[in-house]
């Protein structure tokens, strides 16, 4: 992973951010390129046009990756807007009969079993995130992982993630008509925690609130693990609209007046205080009063802020209930940066609050552009990357060491035992053994032939043991030989001669 780089791409309504980065030798993240282009085709988190918004694609990589002087060939993409959705699930397998302690091959077959859920028309998952683990119905406190613990019985809960499958074709489609392939798709407040969290935020409870352009996305963490997901479809585009049609003035002008003199407490702006726009044509500039501009802007941002607070009470998280967040609101994405934000929103729901600025893990001479809130969701994918791409090289090394374990070594081969060299004493042989040298005998497979005096004095005759095919036809012929020629020895006489033969020797049969 040293030489390997991870590109994020952030594609949200108002800008898409594309990030390229990789893991330095002390842990933290070097960003070698970073470019953010406008967005065009994107409405809410939702692809609108392909076509453009490919282009938009193509621009924030091109120039990321010239300045990282890489080629990208893929990319982790963020994904949001109003199609998302969340839904509880549990699941339940038994464990086979063939082992007593639970594997991570089991675990990751009651995670597929989750595929399998009834979703809603259209929808398809995106995350899956177990909550509790239960073996043999018996909850498992948190800092124990399932993976060998004894029990014939694995059951979890789970919290999962789905998106519209047209909207999420249209992503893939839009990156694809750009010249880049899809890695994964990240939910973009997931991705954002990568950036602004710690594990002592997700361990004692925290809520991320990430402020786009189009969408507001929560996430909920708590002992540790991602609660809660949630979308509201107001942001950062529906204060400059607020701003636009309570000036009068174009977009782009309120979008400038936001950014540069927004304010969430319209107290802290003096009267008197004023902008001045200007005008179209030979139109006359026009004074925009900085607190009538912050009491715009409050009104949208307290409309967010108590459906943030909705959506975390509704959640059973919060200070009034048993599961406090104690580490309160943590609001990121480029809504964040507007002035007061943070103190009008501990004030509306009562929490601690801070902003979330992505600049955590990266290395100490990195950008200072890199540290504005609107990068969180581009540095969190290129983090949440580097942590898949780890975890994958893990399991396949470990993988491969055990098919390399189960396979035998060349160098524990057994050497074969040197040949002796000393004499071996001769075998007596047995009566089997006799058997087995008779001429006729079927033990015998190969041809050979014995010469055998007759009891006469006749010249030796010669004779063939017959092959094991040829045993049965030779004792046929045999007894047709004998019965023929009565003057012929029998063929008993002809073995007891030649064991005689054989044993006692020509001189002691005289």
């Amino acid at each position: 992973m040293e030489n390997e780089f991870i590109a994020g791409l952030d594609i949200g309504t108002t800008k898409i951010a594309c990030l390229i980065g990789q893991k330095a030798e002390d842990g933290k993240v070097k960003i070698l390129g970073y470019s953010c282009t406008k967005s065009i085709g994107v409405e809410h988190g939702v692809v609108r046009s392909i076509s453009l918004t490919a282009e938009s694609v193509k621009k924030a990589v091109e120039a990321a990756s010239l300045q990282a002087n890489v080629k990208v060939n893929e990319v982790y993409v963020g994904i949001a807007g109003q199609h998302i959705k969340s839904i509880p699930s549990q699941g339940l397998i038994m464990i086979p009969e063939d082992h007593n302690i639970i594997t991570e091959e089991d675990v990751e077959r009651l995670m597929e079993e989750q595929h399998r859920v009834m979703l809603g028309p259209g929808d398809e998952i995106i995350h899956i995130f177990p909550q509790n683990y239960y073996v043999n119905n018996v909850i498992l406190p948190n800092e124990i992982p399932p993976v060998g613990t004894p029990g014939k019985q694995l059951k979890a809960d789970f919290h999962i993630v789905t998106g519209n499958t047209q909207n999420i074709l249209n992503i893939r489609d839009s990156v694809r008509a750009a010249g880049y392939k899809v890695k994964s798709l990240v939910l973009e407040p997931i991705a954002s925690s990568y950036a602004v969290l710690d594990d002592r935020d997700k361990e004692a409870g925290v809520a991320l609130v990430d402020i786009g352009g189009g969408t507001t996305d929560i996430a909920i963490f708590y002992e540790g693990i991602i609660r809660h997901t949630s979308v509201i479809p107001l942001a950062g585009q529906a204060i400059t609209g607020d701003i636009k049609r309570g000036c009068s003035i174009l977009p782009d002008q309120a979008e400038s007046l936001k950014v540069k003199y927004g304010s969430c407490l319209p107290a802290n702006e003096r009267e008197g205080d004023a902008v001045s726009i200007p005008g179209i044509h030979d139109q006359p500039p026009k004074e925009i009063s900085l607190k009538m501009l912050a009491n715009i802007i409050k009104a949208r941002v307290q409309t967010i802020i108590e459906q943030v607070d909705y959506e975390i009470t509704s959640s059973g998280y919060n200070n009034k209930s048993g599961k406090k967040l104690l580490a309160g609101l943590v609001l990121t994405g480029g809504g964040a940066s507007m002035k007061y934000i943070k103190e009008f929103a501990s004030l509306l729901t009562g929490m601690y609050t801070r902003i979330g600025l992505p600049n955590w893990h990266l290395l100490a001479d990195s950008d200072k552009e890199l540290a504005h809130p609107k990068y969180a969701t581009g540095i969190g994918l290129v983090l949440f990357g580097i942590e898949k791409e780890e975890a994958m090289h893990a399991k396949k090394e470990k993988e491969q060491q055990a098919t390399t374990e189960e396979k035998p070594s060349d160098a524990t081969t057994i050497p074969a035992e040197p040949a002796q060299t000393e004499a071996v004493p001769k075998k007596e042989k047995s009566v089997i053994d006799i058997l087995d040298e008779m001429p006729n005998s079927a033990m015998n497979n190969t041809k050979r032939t014995t010469s055998v005096k007759t009891p006469d004095g006749s010249d030796s005759e010669k004779l063939e043991a017959p092959t094991k095919d040829e045993t049965t036809t030779d004792t046929a012929n045999t007894d047709k030989y004998d019965k023929k020629d009565p003057k012929s020895p029998k063929m008993i006489d002809k073995v007891m001669t030649w064991l005689e033969k054989t044993f006692l020797g020509d001189d002691d049969i005289k």
